[in-house]
């Protein structure tokens, strides 16, 4: 554009005289208004280049801003004894009775805000006395303990269920007793039950964890859990299963995680 105003300009110097007599006959109305248009339309394609810069730019920003938006959803869940829930990384709530509760059985709901895909990581405990795995220890009902949990989560604008517990969750057992189970009755089976236990991995419940090496979850019958109260409290979508290690006595401590796309 800045070419072509100096051919004008150019062009105006080199005919002068032209131009005068062009002026006297009344032409210089037709070449003001050609170099007004032609400025304007440089102007404006100067302006049109930039509004493209902009449009694009813009185009971006809603792109980003769309895949950045969140959705309100609700998570709820009941567990043999106690659970903690974090998404991508974050606690969006954990059990309001202390797994020390004798007989500690509830549900509970609790709601956050993401952005697909999100990780919902849980941490599912069985009630133990001590590391030996054993509960109420010389008392009358002495025994190893069984767990289990169960889960669901619902995008609460269009209340669909967008996942639930199944065979397809990553889990990893971090304590397992007692791995001797004769030892059941034993007096002191702290001194005589076998354990294992093994540090939760670092940063586990954030989304960008690599659980590949984790085991999946697996599925279990209400029977064999036999959940009680709380459970019977929330209306559980077909998709939604009890889930837990491959041992419900023996597996005391779970982690468990799923990624959520859709």
């Amino acid at each position: 554009m800045i070419i072509a105003k100096n051919r004008l300009k150019s062009g105006l110097i080199v005919g002068l005289g032209i131009s005068m007599a062009l002026v006297a006959c009344g032409t210089d109305t037709d070449n003001a208004a050609s170099v007004s248009a032609t400025e304007a339309a440089a102007e404006t394609d100067a302006e049109t280049g930039d509004t493209t810069t902009d449009s694009s730019e813009d185009s971006e920003d809603s792109e980003s801003s769309s895949s950045d938006s969140t959705t309100s959803f609700q998570i709820e869940v009941w567990a043999d004894n106690w659970m903690a829930v974090y998404v991508d990384g974050e606690l969006v709530g954990e059990d309001s009775v202390p797994i020390t509760t004798e007989r500690s059985f509830n549900a509970e709901i609790f709601t956050f805000e993401a952005a697909y895909p999100f990780t919902v990581a849980i941490e599912a405990k069985d009630f133990k006395e001590t590391d030996s795995g054993i509960e109420y220890i010389g008392e009358s009902n002495q025994q190893m303990g069984d767990g289990g949990i169960i889960a669901q989560i619902t995008d609460t604008a269009t209340g669909a269920v967008v996942a639930s517990t199944d065979a397809s969750w990553s889990s990893l057992v971090i304590h397992r007793a007692p791995l001797n189970t004769e030892c059941v009755s034993d007096a002191d089976p702290d001194a005589t039950c076998e354990y294992e236990i093994i540090d939760a991995p670092s940063d586990w419940t954030a989304a960008d964890f690599d659980d590949s090496a984790w085991s999946t979850a697996t599925e279990w019958s209400a029977s064999d859990v036999d959940p009680k109260i709380g459970y019977d409290e929330i209306s559980w979508d077909d998709s939604a299963q009890l889930i837990w290690g491959t041992d419900l006595e023996i597996d005391n401590t779970i982690l468990l995680r799923t990624n959520v796309t859709s």
